[in-house]
């Protein structure tokens, strides 16, 4: 197969190869929105609250194209992701605009470091999120964001993220939107209550408490203690897991994303006009 944008020796396939991130995603996707602008244009164009597990779909996709699939694949998606981002604007925002393709990568690195390392008990090295952090700038430059936006090193990336943290002043579009997250309509109804309510706990628990507050979340010790308890499960038993089950995940959004790929490539291509005998 043709050759990726990394190798299975780099650390950003070691940990997103986890299928468990995805319980993760609540936490990314609402830090993403605590920004106005990000909140604003994913309230006025996207389809989460219609069809959430399509939006889980394609964000997967892309993202494990871009981790794991060719540079073909990677790139392809991400010109369709940069083409159809060019059609999100408002009078406040547009989805190109590298100011928001900083901060949302910069939330797909801090939250999947910080639930790697919760999920299998490890604390990495500077060294090592040095070296995740240099990798997942990807998430931005591939979609045209200009590599000297991004903070430069890890310890820039802090104290970008820190101030962040510390000013973001979240919307009513960011207050719907986590709606909308938290509380999906999805097949199976009651069937799924179970499964949200520890993806609300893992989200709420991940949420850094400036952002947390504004959402108006409680935090109380007893919730702090359920998502120790929970955490503290799933590091005991999925870590035990077989690797070929905790990446099932990967392997069906890569299937589901070659699919629509080559759909794509077929409709961009010519019709081939036989000659008449």
């Amino acid at each position: 197969m043709t050759e990726g944008l990394f190798s299975d020796d780099d650390l950003i396939r070691h940990i997103t190869r986890e299928g468990a991130l995805i319980a993760a995603g609540g936490a990314a996707s609402l830090l993403q929105t605590a920004h106005p602008k990000v909140a604003q244009g994913v309230y006025d164009h996207s389809y989460t609250a219609e069809d959430p597990l399509r939006r889980l779909r394609n964000t997967m996709g892309w993202l494990y194209a871009v981790q794991f699939g060719t540079r073909e694949e990677a790139e392809t998606f991400s010109a369709i992701v940069t083409r159809g981002h060019a059609q999100v604007t408002g009078p406040d925002y547009e989805a190109n605009d590298p100011e928001l393709q900083v901060w949302v990568a910069a939330t797909l690195f801090a939250v999947a470091a910080q639930f790697y390392q919760l999920l299998f008990r490890r604390t990495f090295t500077d060294d090592e999120l040095a070296e995740f952090y240099g990798q997942t700038k990807v998430y931005a430059t591939i979609l045209g964001c200009p590599e000297d936006r991004l903070p430069a090193t890890y310890r820039d990336f802090r104290e970008y993220y820190a101030g962040m943290l510390a000013n973001l002043k979240i919307s009513d579009a960011s207050r719907a939107i986590a709606e909308q997250v938290l509380h999906p309509r999805l097949p199976g109804g009651p069937l799924n209550a179970p499964g949200l309510a520890a993806i609300r706990l893992i989200t709420a628990g991940m949420m850094p408490a400036p952002i947390r507050e504004q959402y108006g979340w409680k935090w109380t010790r007893a919730r702090e203690l359920r998502f120790r308890l929970l955490m503290g499960t799933l590091s005991v038993v999925y870590p035990r897991l077989p690797v070929r089950v905790r990446t099932l995940p990967r392997e069906y959004y890569l299937y589901t994303t070659r699919k629509m790929l080559a759909k794509a490539t077929a409709r961009r291509r010519p019709a081939i006009r036989v000659p008449s005998s």
